[in-house]
C-alpha cells in the first residue's frame, strides 16, 4: 500500500485501483481531439469513455475568486485573443469561446467537473499550487479527497500550505533529483502517496531502476511520463507517446512499465488501454457517469 498508514482512508480508492490495475493511465489534459477542447469537461469525459482510470487537469483562479479548467499561458491557442484568463471575472471568463468549435464550447468549472465526476475516477490536479489556499477549501465542500490527487513542485512555500491545510488530499510532487525526493519523505502532515519523476536523459540521476525501488520500499507509487511536449524537452529519457504511438510500443510504454511505472501520463489513452490489456491482461476501465452509465473501450481481440 502506498502513502502513510494514518492516511489509508483516504487513500483507500488510488490504492485498490493500484493493485487492481497497475499501471494506471492517467491522460494529459483530458482528450482534446476533433473538435473537443483539452480541459474542458468533454475532454475529461472523452478519456474516461477511452477506459482511462486517472484524468489530469490544469486550474486557473479568476478574479473574483472562482476556478476554472485551463493551462494558463494557452489563452492565444484557445482564443485568437491576448488574454490572461487569471486577470478577468468569471462573468468575462464564461462568456469566452473557445475558437475553430462548432458547438457552443465555453471554459469549463471545476464545480461542473467534480460534480460530475464519476464515483471511482480520479482526478490529478495539476498546475493549481498558486491557489491552493483557497482552493483546498472550493474542494472540500464535495467530500471527494480519496478522487483528488494534488501535485505541485517541491517547494516550502507550496508544502506549507498542504501542511496547514485539515483535509489530507493525496499529494505526488513533481521531483527532477533525489534531494527533492528527501526533502517530501516522511513528512507527517503531508499525504505523500507518489513521486512524479522526471528525467531527461538516460544518465539522469532519476533514470535508474534503484530510484523506483526505493520509492516503492518508502510506500511511494512511481508516475512516468510519456507524453511529448511541444518543447521537445523529455520527460523520462524518450520512453514516450511518440515512441510507441509511431514505432514500438514495447520501447516507450514497454520500458515504463518495466522500469516499474504504478502510473504513466499519456496522450492516447485509447492505445495505451490496448497495449497495457495486452501485455498484462487487464482491460480498459468501465465507467459509470452520474447521470447513467457509460461503457469504455471494449476489449481487445
Amino acid at each position: 500500500m502506498f502513502g502513510q498508514a494514518q492516511y489509508q482512508d483516504v487513500n483507500a480508492l488510488l490504492n485498490a485501483r493500484l493493485v487492481e490495475r497497475r499501471p494506471l493511465v492517467a491522460v494529459h489534459r483530458g482528450t482534446g481531439l476533433g473538435d473537443v477542447p483539452e480541459n474542458t469537461w468533454q475532454a475529461v469525459e472523452a478519456a474516461l469513455r477511452q477506459g482511462a482510470d486517472m484524468v489530469e487537469i490544469d486550474v486557473v483562479e479568476s478574479a473574483d475568486g472562482d476556478f476554472f479548467l485551463f493551462h494558463d499561458g494557452m489563452e492565444r491557442q484557445a482564443f485568437e485573443r491576448d488574454i490572461d484568463l487569471r486577470k478577468l471575472t468569471t462573468g468575462e471568463i464564461r462568456a469566452l469561446r473557445y475558437r475553430r468549435v462548432r458547438y457552443d464550447a465555453t471554459v469549463t468549472g471545476l464545480d461542473a467537473v467534480l460534480e460530475r465526476l464519476p464515483g471511482e475516477a480520479l482526478l490529478n490536479v495539476d498546475r493549481s499550487w498558486w491557489y491552493w489556499d483557497d482552493l483546498l477549501p472550493f474542494a472540500d465542500r464535495f467530500d471527494m479527497a480519496g478522487q483528488l490527487v494534488f501535485k505541485s513542485p517541491v517547494e516550502e512555500v507550496w508544502l506549507d500550505r498542504l501542511r496547514r491545510h485539515p483535509v489530507k488530499y493525496p499529494y505526488i510532487p513533481i521531483v527532477r533529483s533525489r534531494r527533492e525526493i528527501g526533502a517530501v519523505l516522511g513528512d507527517p502532515d503531508i499525504n505523500l502517496v507518489g513521486v512524479e519523476l522526471i528525467a531527461g536523459h538516460e544518465d539522469d540521476d532519476l533514470t535508474g531502476h534503484d530510484v523506483v525501488a526505493e520509492a516503492h520500499a518508502a510506500g511511494l507509487a512511481c508516475l512516468l511520463n510519456a507524453i511529448n511536449l511541444p518543447d521537445g524537452v523529455p520527460l523520462f529519457a524518450g520512453r514516450d507517446d511518440r515512441t510507441s504511438v509511431f514505432g514500438d510500443p514495447a520501447d516507450g510504454w514497454g520500458r515504463l512499465m518495466a522500469h516499474g511505472a504504478d502510473i504513466i501520463q499519456t496522450d492516447w489513452p485509447g492505445l495505451l488501454c490496448q497495449y497495457r490489456q495486452r501485455v498484462r491482461g487487464i482491460p480498459p476501465r468501465t465507467h459509470v457517469f452520474r447521470d447513467g452509465p457509460v461503457i469504455g473501450m471494449p476489449p481487445v481481440g
